[in-house]
């Protein structure tokens, strides 16, 4: 019998982080704070999960200044979109049970 969950991703076993990148494929950029409210967590807990998409190149980063306030705002990667992707793929597999 075929191991169905073998290509589903750990990166992604998080809810935060699964919420994450949902939110950031069907959003060109989106900034820490509509995160934060959309996903409803705090800021410590955003930020841990926002590195470790980061170290694994899931997402870009662009920081810069709206007026004098800072702006930190976040993208999927084509990295990130194509593991995303990939993970959905193996979700629906295993939901199907078909290859």
């Amino acid at each position: 019998m075929r191991n169905f969950i073998e290509n589903l991703n750990k990166a992604f076993e998080s809810r935060v982080r699964l919420g994450i990148m949902s939110i950031l494929m069907v959003n060109e950029t989106v900034d820490f704070g509509t995160l934060k409210e959309q996903l409803q967590i705090t800021d410590g807990n955003m930020a841990s999960h926002l590195s470790a998409l980061e170290k694994l190149k899931y997402i870009e980063i662009t920081k810069q200044f709206i007026g004098k306030k800072p702006n930190t705002s976040y993208a999927a990667s084509a990295l990130g979109k194509k593991a995303f992707s990939d993970h959905l793929d193996a979700l629906e597999r295993l939901i199907n049970k078909t290859n």
